[in-house]
């Protein structure tokens, strides 16, 4: 009893995933994680730790070794000749060891420079990726419409069968009472076959679509994986659309010009006078006692003041190389939202014009089917032939593959929209 009962929660716990419908925000979730690239946001994180982890060990005291052994050509004497008094002289060959110690009191905001470098930086790799990534949402939206393109086409091309199937009875039993002949069948016959290989088709390409989303999602979808239908209208309606651009190149170019202004506070610190402490210990001959002959330890301590104005040579021209750099990303930017305006521009007039379009598709769809029943009803009378009548079946049909076709494109135009302003 126990197994039976695991059993049936087993079966109930697969009977949502089963039948659930994949969200179009689904999809491009998905495909954002599936995606090989997302694994570079944890590398740049690992890179920017060490780096600021290095940064800060400048502040740890430092050790230097440093041993030298010369020779020079005089030394240094006592001008002084004292009866019965010898004075050594110093050799020339001189040898000294020393180890010192440095601490940083003051670096002049380097040190903290450098990290705001390095935290810019990371951050404008990190937004190169998210624009990198954004690209998928398009292509997932192009395989998501698509497929539920096929799904109304499939649907309306069942529609066509039925009907088709219908008039193949009707024409099979005016054959028996005399009213038509065997060629009226056949043609009906053409058209049903035809229909036929268009659903194949359909079919066959509706698949492939469905196998490349599985591949970008990273998931295992049936051959009838159910899609939700975004509902068109209520979107256009609710004013989910705004004009507002948040995509993520601005945020690049804004993250772009960070690093820049972070660079001049690298510059400008460059120039600063950097104190710190120092202690150093070593041997040597001489030693500290410079008229020592004997080797000997010796140690020095103090408070160190360094001073380098070389930098302040090239500040001017720094400057103004960032300057020009922040300069081309601000072109880039005005660039970039000329382009996306001009989309939002053309976007927002295919979504009226088709809105325009689909007030005409129902009576149009109307008029049709009237004439296609008046058509049968011809046929039926003998006043119209059953190709002609084939004709009309086939123009319903297109009228109502328009219909669709319409509600697909307004689709694919608002999260065209949506995904050239990212609202």
């Amino acid at each position: 009893m126990r197994k039976i009962t695991l059993f049936i929660v087993f079966l109930l716990g697969f009977v949502p995933v089963a039948f659930a419908q994949w969200t179009i925000d689904d999809c491009q979730q998905k495909a954002k994680e599936n995606y090989p690239l997302i694994r570079k946001y944890n590398l740049i994180e690992q890179s920017t730790a060490y780096n600021l982890s290095n940064a800060s060990k400048a502040y740890l005291p430092q050790f230097q070794f440093n041993a030298r052994a010369t020779y020079q050509s005089e030394v240094t004497s006592l001008p002084l000749s004292l009866p019965g008094i010898e004075i050594p002289s110093l050799k020339k060959d001189q040898y000294q060891a020393t180890l010192e110690a440095s601490q940083i009191i003051w670096d002049g905001g380097a040190v903290r420079s450098q990290k705001k470098l390095t935290e810019a930086g990371s951050e404008v790799e990190s937004k190169q990726v998210d624009v990198e990534i954004y690209a998928l949402e398009d292509r997932v939206n192009q395989l998501f419409f698509g497929i539920l393109m096929f799904d109304a086409q499939l649907e309306l091309n069942q529609i066509l069968q039925d009907q088709l199937q219908r008039n193949y009875t009707t024409v099979a039993s005016y054959i028996e009472n005399g009213m038509a002949n065997q060629a009226d069948l056949d043609a009906v016959k053409v058209e049903q076959l035809n229909a036929r290989q268009v659903s194949t088709q359909i079919q066959s390409t509706r698949q492939a679509f469905v196998e490349m989303l599985a591949m970008m999602m990273g998931e295992k979808l049936s051959g009838d994986v159910s899609l939700e239908h975004p509902d068109a209208v209520a979107l256009y309606e609710k004013s989910l659309i705004s004009s507002e651009i948040n995509r993520p190149e601005m945020q690049l170019f804004e993250a772009q010009n960070r690093l820049f202004d972070t660079q001049k506070d690298l510059i400008q610190s460059a120039y600063m006078p950097k104190v710190g402490l120092f202690l150093q210990g070593g041997i040597g001959r001489p030693g500290l006692n410079m008229l020592s002959n004997e080797f000997g330890p010796f140690y020095i301590g103090g408070i160190r003041l360094t001073w380098n104005f070389g930098a302040l040579y090239t500040q001017k021209n720094d400057m103004q190389k960032i300057e020009v750099n922040k300069n081309t990303v601000n072109t880039q930017k005005d660039v970039f939202l000329y382009n996306v305006n001009l989309a939002v521009t053309r976007e927002n007039q295919d979504i009226k014009r088709l809105k325009e379009m689909m007030k005409y598709d129902d009576e149009i769809i109307a008029l049709r089917e009237n004439i296609r029943k008046s058509a049968e009803a011809k046929v039926a009378n003998g006043t119209l032939t059953v190709t002609d009548l084939m004709q009309e079946v086939s123009r319903e049909n297109s009228a109502r593959q328009t219909k669709a076709a319409h509600e697909i494109d307004l689709l694919i135009a608002i999260y065209n929209l949506k995904n050239t302003t990212n609202n």
